[in-house]
């Protein structure tokens, strides 16, 4: 039977987590990231992130991920909203030709981690979830199966094209056709390689939908039954609930600080 394991999906604690499970942790830490009145709460869920990630094992991939994303839009929003954010009201440092202020720093720290949590927990349950169990868990919630099927090609066509490409390049280099060297000589061989992956990809296109249609896929009026069984266990009730709790306080405890009522430990001075 499909799983992880035939996947290149490494075991762990986070792997076997109900899809369903994962996809209320996305939504809650994202959530509970844009209702925090400050960067702090993010930023502890991005250092709660890295260590998920290490403990399965998809340490060095999340890690570059989230630093070939994280610093270039760092450093964006950092110069636009720091120098010509119209919250600006604080100088906290003189450039000569722009003046970086406090206010439209922290809120441009706000979008950056609200960004980084959302794609590194996405990032993390698609890393650890056999896209196979995530499409029977939505069916079995009822959501019907040409949306499943629709996710499932969206999240499969990326790593499809990267192995067809990767297939097509060794093909001609075994021809004798040169695949390396300076950017020019990568261009020219890029440029063979639209041709077959055009081809290929409608060709499987249509395989895909002959296969479809000839298992009944478009068949009304009968429930179909899924080839993975995937199963929700206490332990996932449990991992749903705390995500639920803690998206509720971080909700409850914004609101409560944007309005006044409580004062939280950090105090900067401005508030993003």
């Amino acid at each position: 039977m499909p799983g992880p394991a035939s996947n290149r999906i490494p075991d762990s604690p986070l792997a076997r987590v109900h899809p369903m499970a994962k996809i209320a942790g996305v939504c809650s830490l994202g959530l509970a990231t844009l209702a925090w009145p400050d960067f702090t709460l993010g930023l502890g869920i991005i250092v709660a992130l890295f260590i998920a990630a290490a403990l399965a094992r998809v340490l060095r991939p999340f890690s570059g991920v989230m630093l070939g994303f994280g610093i270039p839009v760092t450093l964006m929003l950092l110069f636009i909203q720091g120098c010509y954010s119209p919250r600006n009201t604080r100088v906290i440092l003189d450039l000569g030709f722009a003046q970086v202020g406090l206010e439209g720093s922290l809120y441009a720290a706000k979008i950056v981690v609200t960004l980084l949590v959302f794609l590194g927990s996405f990032y993390l349950t698609n890393k650890t979830t056999y896209m196979g169990r995530l499409v029977a868990a939505l069916t079995q919630i009822g959501v019907p199966s040409k949306v499943g099927y629709l996710i499932l090609a969206s999240l499969n066509v990326v790593p499809q094209m990267q192995r067809r490409i990767a297939v097509i390049e060794q093909s001609q280099h075994a021809r004798g056709l040169e695949t390396g060297g300076s950017l020019i000589s990568r261009v020219r061989a890029f440029l063979p390689l639209l041709g077959p992956v055009v081809l290929s990809s409608l060709t499987d296109s249509q395989e895909r939908g002959m296969t479809l249609e000839t298992r009944g896929f478009g068949i009304r009026g009968v429930r179909q039954t899924s080839y993975l069984e995937v199963v929700w266990r206490r332990s996932d009730t449990v991992v749903t609930i705390l995500f639920t709790v803690f998206l509720a306080l971080a909700l409850v405890l914004g609101c409560l600080s944007r309005t006044g009522l409580i004062t939280l430990a950090i105090q900067w001075g401005g508030r993003a």
